[in-house]
C-alpha cells in the first residue's frame, strides 16, 4: 500500500514539473522572414512555439497574448527560417573536414606540398585522402601528374579528389597498388588520363576512380560518427538544419535509421538511395522510411547520369568547344537507364537523377516519360539534379513532366570562368538558366552540392542574386538575365527545397503548426547591397525548438 501512494506521490509530482508545464517559447525584438506558399515574403517581429512546433508569428500583440512565455530577446537580429541544402553528401563532407583540404592551392606543386605537410602531421594514416584541387585556376590550367605528388610523398598511396569529386588525382604508389599501368583498359563510363606512351598520368576520371578507391580504409561505425558529427557541427553553424543527402549506401542508411532511433540526429536528413549500391532492390522492397520527428525520412534514389564539366566528364550532345570529338561520360550506361527507371518509379519511389551535360539531361527527360507510360508515378515530384546544360527545347518538357530542377546557384559562379570554354556561348544559352526555369513554373529547389562546393547557403544566396564571385565580378554579374530575386532564392532554400522532398506540410517556412526549426544572423539580408549578402554569419541555430548552435 505504501509503495502504491509513493507512486501516485511520484507521478503527480512529475505532472506538475517544470518539464511537463513548460511554458511557450517567445522570440521577440527580431526581424523576422519567412516565404508563404500564396503571398510571397511574410515579415514578423515575434515567433512563438512550443513542444518544438510554432503557434503563432506576428507583431508585438503576441507578447500580450502570451503572457507566461518564456522570452528570447533577438536584440533587433534577423530571423530566417532554418535553410535547407536540396543537394549535398554529409558523410563526405565530414570526412573532407577530416583530411587535407586543397581547394585554395595556386598550383599543383603547392596542393602536393600541401599533402606532404598533412602526411607529416598524420604519420598513423595508411592512405593520404583529400580533396579540392583544381587546375582550372592554376596558371598552366593542366592536369596534375602523379611525378608532382611523387616528389613530395613515395612511401605512402594518394588518393585526392577534384573539386567537382567526378576526378581524381593519385601518386605512383596508389597506381601501383592499383595494379594501373599502360594495360590497363579504360572501364565503361570512365576514363585513365594517359601521357604520349599511354603510361597513365595519374589522373582519374569518374567511373576509372574506383580503380583506386575501393583500395581506400572502408567506413567503420565509428568513423561515420564521427563523419555525421563533424558534418552536422559545421552546418549546423552555417543555418542548415535540413540537408537532402545525395546518394547514400545500404550501409549508411542503416547506419542513419540507428542514429535516428537513438535520437543522435542534430539536423534533418531526407536521404536519397544510391541506385549504383547492389542491395537497391532490397532497399526499395523495403519500402520508405520516415521517423516520427521528421529528422529522418527515406523515400528517394539518386540515379547517377554522366560527369562533371569542369573535368570534361558531362555528357553532351555535340562535342566540347575545347575538346573536338569528346562527348564527355555516361557514368551509368545509357541502354541501363530504361530499367532503372521503372524499377525505381515502380517501387513509388522519388528518383533523382544527376545530369549535367545536355545529352545526361535529354535522357533523363525521355526516360522519366517513357516510365511514366509504363509504371505510372508522375506525382512523385522526381528531379533531376544539377540540371546544370540544357537545351533550350528541353526546358519546357520539365515542367511537362512534372520534374523539379535541383540546382546548385554556385555552380554558376564556380564554372563562369570555363563554361563558355567548354560549350560555347550558344549553349550556355541553357546553362544555369535559373530564370527559364522559374519563369514557366517548375520549382526550383536550391543546394550547394557540399563538400564539391563549400557548404555556406549564405554563399548560395549570394550567387543567386548577383551571379558574381566575392569580389564583385562581373561588374554586371555573369548571364545576368538569369538572376534570381532575393525572395525567389530564399524560397528555393526554405519553401521549395521543402516540397522537392515532400515535406512543405511541416517545413519551409514558420507558419504555425511547422517545426520551429530556424536561425539567428548578423544581418538583414533584405537591407543591404546583394554583394554583401555572402558575409552574413549565423548567431544562432534551432532545430525543433532547441538550440543546436
Amino acid at each position: 500500500m505504501r509503495r502504491f501512494l509513493w507512486i501516485l506521490t511520484t507521478l503527480a509530482l512529475v505532472a506538475a514539473s517544470p518539464i511537463s508545464q513548460a511554458a511557450p517559447k517567445l522570440v521577440h525584438n527580431v526581424q523576422g522572414y519567412h516565404i508563404l506558399p500564396e503571398q510571397g515574403l511574410g515579415s514578423f517581429t515575434v515567433l512563438v512555439f512550443e513542444k518544438g512546433k510554432v503557434l503563432a508569428t506576428g507583431n508585438d500583440e503576441l507578447l500580450a497574448e502570451y503572457p507566461d512565455a518564456q522570452r528570447i530577446d533577438g536584440q533587433g537580429k534577423t530571423l530566417l527560417p532554418g535553410l535547407t541544402d536540396a543537394h549535398g553528401h554529409i558523410l563526405e563532407l565530414g570526412e573532407n573536414l577530416l583530411k587535407v583540404d586543397v581547394r585554395g592551392s595556386a598550383s599543383a606543386l603547392q596542393a602536393a606540398r600541401q599533402v606532404a605537410d598533412f602526411a607529416a602531421d598524420n604519420p598513423q594514416q595508411q592512405w593520404i585522402s583529400g580533396h579540392g584541387w583544381n587546375q582550372v585556376l592554376w596558371p598552366d590550367k593542366n592536369y596534375p601528374t602523379a611525378g608532382h605528388l611523387d616528389k613530395m610523398i613515395k612511401d605512402k598511396p594518394v588518393y585526392l579528389t577534384r573539386v567537382d569529386v567526378h576526378a581524381a588525382w593519385v601518386n605512383s604508389k596508389a597506381l601501383e597498388l592499383a595494379g594501373i599501368d599502360k594495360n590497363t583498359p579504360d572501364p565503361q563510363g570512365g576514363q585513365i588520363l594517359r601521357d604520349e606512351n599511354g603510361n597513365p598520368t595519374g589522373v582519374l576520371i569518374d567511373n576509372a576512380m574506383q580503380l583506386v578507391s575501393t583500395l581506400l580504409p572502408e567506413q567503420t561505425e565509428q568513423s561515420l560518427e564521427l563523419a555525421l558529427d563533424t558534418a552536422s557541427q559545421h552546418l549546423l553553424s552555417l543555418g542548415i538544419t535540413s540537408v537532402h543527402d545525395a546518394g547514400i549506401s545500404q550501409q549508411q542508411a542503416e547506419f542513419y535509421r540507428q542514429q535516428v532511433k537513438a535520437g543522435e540526429l542534430s539536423l534533418r536528413i531526407y536521404a536519397m538511395l544510391a541506385a549504383s549500391d547492389p542491395q537497391l532492390k532490397q532497399m526499395l522492397e523495403q519500402g520508405p522510411f520516415a521517423s516520427q520527428d521528421d529528422m529522418l525520412v527515406i523515400r528517394s534514389v539518386k540515379g547517377f547520369g554522366d560527369g562533371a564539366l569542369g573535368s570534361r566528364g558531362a555528357a553532351l550532345l555535340e562535342p566540347y568547344s575545347d575538346q573536338p570529338h569528346h562527348h564527355g561520360l555516361m557514368v551509368t550506361a545509357e541502354e541501363k537507364l530504361p530499367a532503372l527507371f521503372e524499377q525505381v518509379l515502380g517501387h513509388g519511389f522519388q528518383f533523382n537523377f544527376h545530369a549535367i551535360g545536355d545529352k545526361a539531361n535529354r535522357l533523363a527527360l525521355d526516360n522519366f516519360e517513357k516510365a511514366y507510360q509504363k509504371v505510372g508515378g508522375k506525382d512523385l515530384r522526381h528531379r533531376i539534379e544539377h540540371a546544370q546544360v540544357v537545351t533550350l527545347e528541353d526546358i519546357p518538357r520539365f515542367k511537362q513532366l512534372n520534374i523539379i530542377a535541383s540546382m546548385q546557384p554556385v555552380h554558376a559562379t564556380s564554372d563562369m570562368n570555363m563554361a563558355e570554354d567548354r560549350i560555347g556561348a550558344e549553349r550556355l544559352k541553357g546553362a544555369y538558366a535559373w530564370q527559364r526555369f522559374l519563369a514557366q513554373g517548375t520549382v526550383l529547389a536550391a543546394g550547394s552540392d557540399f563538400p564539391v562546393e563549400l557548404a555556406n547557403p549564405f554563399h548560395g544566396l549570394h550567387a543567386a542574386v548577383t551571379r558574381q564571385n566575392h569580389k564583385g565580378e562581373p561588374l554586371d554579374g555573369w548571364i545576368p538575365s538569369q538572376r534570381m530575386t532575393l525572395q525567389q532564392a530564399l524560397r528555393a532554400f526554405t519553401l521549395d527545397a521543402a516540397y522537392a522532398a515532400h515535406q512543405e506540410q511541416v517545413l519551409g517556412n514558420l507558419a504555425a503548426g511547422k517545426w520551429a526549426d530556424f536561425i539567428l544572423v548578423d544581418q538583414d539580408i533584405f537591407d543591404i547591397p546583394p554583394q554583401k549578402i555572402w558575409q552574413t554569419r549565423v548567431l544562432q541555430t534551432w532545430v525543433a525548438g532547441e538550440q543546436q548552435h
